[in-house]
């Protein structure tokens, strides 16, 4: 296997910028003063990412998949983390084993 030059320096500046972004963003948070509305909507991002990145899996796979998001979802209201995971995977098994 050879290591293009071209490529191992796009690799190298993606890197780069990922990091810069990453940093800044922990640099500028101290100094930044946000408003309620915006820091609101700061604080909706990271679910939103969530929902985008598990929601296309979750409605692709079968009607057992998705049955067991939806009920790992309403488990989120009221369970903690490791009890919504217990709920995710036993739905998903017996859904699957049902259907």
């Amino acid at each position: 296997m050879t290591l293009d030059p071209h490529s191992l320096l796009a690799i190298l500046g993606m890197a780069i910028a990922t990091y810069a972004t990453r940093i800044a963003g922990l640099a500028l948070v101290g100094r930044l003063s946000l408003s309620p509305r915006a820091q609101a909507a700061f604080d909706a991002i990271p679910p939103a990412v969530l929902v985008a990145v598990i929601a296309p899996s979750a409605l692709a796979t079968g009607w057992p998949d998705t049955g067991a998001a939806l009920l790992a979802a309403l488990a989120a209201t009221r369970l903690p983390l490791l009890g919504v995971v217990a709920v995710g995977v036993a739905a998903v098994v017996g859904l699957r084993a049902l259907l």
